[in-house]
């Protein structure tokens, strides 16, 4: 549905020139003003972008997991005639323009595609990002009793602080895949019936010695254990009655035996869901916003390119698993998923023609948004950035030229030319966006999936939602700058090369 869109200073509306003095109207032509997106988003603009928030915090309550994540959105995928490339790849099949595919990789990554009137070996316009978020693991043996509690131990997994972990409802995601090889899929803590999981921390009253330790030592990776159950099991010769108890109820549910959590993936995430924050419910307030905030957008401009029949550029979406703790593995951006996906699609579209020249063509021709989030200026913290290259809320879309840690560590920089590409089509489409990056320079740093796609010789620049609160149990973002992402990537895979 085509809108009043918010721009830039330079698409803005002029006011008079006879109202402004020569330096004004200097610095409207030659200066780059960021406004508030919500000035400009008249009230039929406000609802379309209440009505996508909407849709975006009921998907983030079904998919708190990178499987949930995967799955929900093959759902959709499938509802919207998207076909599995495997099984294209196995009986021959053969690409056609407008023909939508997609391969699920283990059931954590999700790579799909719309294909374009143009051949595939001239290049395809790509959005990635992320379906992972920090989060606390069960280790592969995790429960024991102490104390007579029934306790589950952990493994945090991403940059977390783990003391906003501790004494907040958690809920219990994962899978288990049994000894006779059934998968069972568990979810404790998400209906309003379901009991809840926590990690349970020291009164004030005996904190002396855990105040006057340094906040990432107060409370220890080791020390995130969470509360599982207390009452005993009722046979008096038995040992650790309390333990035994909660493989008994977990046996009877889902016939599981210790052993089990071997093979296991099961996940400790916050217990609550999407909210509106703010008096004027401008903001979401969430956990996996990092990326999700950005793999939503992603998702849905793509399937929007797939309703309207064969773009001219085909398009790629790619959601990965991993990112928070390095991208490796067989389901991570490191891995040859990305670069496998590409070289069917290149096969498929004529088998007798292609070549490891045609792949490597097309890769080199290929240019992608690499969707992830970026730290947004927080007024309570606002020492740690650069208020001149920091991104805010409310203020749209952000184009992080460079990653990395302090001296461009680990980063990929994108090219001059690649940026003002990507800046053209978001000011050709009225698309504000704003600047970003990770902080003043000797305060820390990061990277995303960037560079590992930079490795395949496509451009790649990092584009997203500005996030408060990063990794932590409750994060925040814009629901003005949600849209303005979706709008601004779906005006990317539209334009880049069309």
């Amino acid at each position: 549905m085509a809108t009043k869109a918010w721009s830039n200073n330079e698409n803005n509306e002029k006011q008079s020139d006879e109202k402004k003095t020569s330096g004004q109207i200097l610095s409207d032509k030659l200066g780059f003003k960021i406004k508030n997106c919500w000035e400009e988003a008249d009230k039929k603009q406000q609802g379309e972008i209440f009505s996508f928030s909407d849709r975006y915090k009921a998907f983030l309550d079904k998919a708190k997991t990178e499987r949930e994540f995967a799955a929900e959105c093959l759902s959709i995928l499938k509802s919207k005639g998207f076909v599995d490339l495997d099984a294209l790849l196995e009986n021959n099949g053969k690409l056609s323009p407008g023909m939508k595919v997609y391969q699920n990789i283990k059931g954590k990554s999700l790579l799909f595609a719309v294909i374009g009137s143009k051949p595939v070996f001239g290049g395809v316009n790509l959005v990635g990002a992320h379906i992972d978020s920090p989060r606390v693991d069960l280790k592969v043996n995790p429960l024991y009793e102490d104390a007579e509690m029934a306790m589950l131990d952990t493994q945090y997994y991403g940059g977390i602080k783990k003391y906003q972990w501790v004494t907040i409802p958690l809920a219990m995601h994962g899978v288990i895949v049994k000894g006779d090889g059934t998968k069972v899929e568990i979810k404790i803590g998400e209906d309003e019936r379901d009991p809840v999981f926590t990690i349970t921390d020291l009164l004030p009253h005996l904190a002396k010695d855990q105040m006057e330790k340094k906040a990432k030592d107060a409370i220890t990776g080791e020390g995130l254990n969470v509360l599982a159950g207390t009452i005993p099991y009722k046979d008096k010769k038995a040992k650790n009655k309390v333990k035994l108890n909660v493989l008994k109820l977990l046996n009877e549910k889902y016939g599981l035996v210790e052993q089990d959590f071997s093979c296991a993936e099961i996940e400790i995430v916050p217990a609550f869901k999407a909210r509106d924050v703010g008096l004027d419910r401008s903001l979401i307030g969430a956990y996996g916003h990092d990326d999700r905030c950005c793999a939503y957008p992603a998702m849905t401009a793509l399937v929007e390119i797939g309703d309207a029949g064969a773009p001219e550029t085909t398009c790629i979406c790619v959601l990965t698993d991993k990112e928070e703790v390095g991208s490796a593995g067989n389901t991570g951006a490191e891995s040859k998923l990305l670069e496998n996906f590409v070289a069917y699609l290149c096969y498929l579209h004529n088998p007798g023609s292609y070549s490891d020249i045609s792949l490597r063509k097309c890769l080199a021709n290929s240019a992608m948004l690499s969707a992830d989030v970026n730290p947004a200026v927080d007024p309570n913290y606002d020492g740690v950035q650069d208020k001149k290259t920091a991104s805010c809320l409310g203020k749209g879309i952000v184009l992080t030229k460079y990653t990395g840690g302090r001296g461009k560590g680990g980063a990929s920089d994108a090219n001059a030319e690649f940026c003002n590409k990507v800046r053209m089509i978001f000011n050709k489409n009225k698309i504000q966006w704003q600047f970003g990056d990770l902080g003043k320079v000797d305060q820390g740093g990061g990277g995303t999936i960037a560079k590992y796609v930079a490795n395949l010789g496509v451009e790649v620049v990092d584009c997203g939602v500005p996030v408060l609160s990063m990794h932590s149990p409750f994060e925040i973002i814009s629901k003005i700058d949600l849209y303005t992402t979706y709008k601004g990537y779906l005006a990317f895979l539209r334009n880049r090369r069309n």
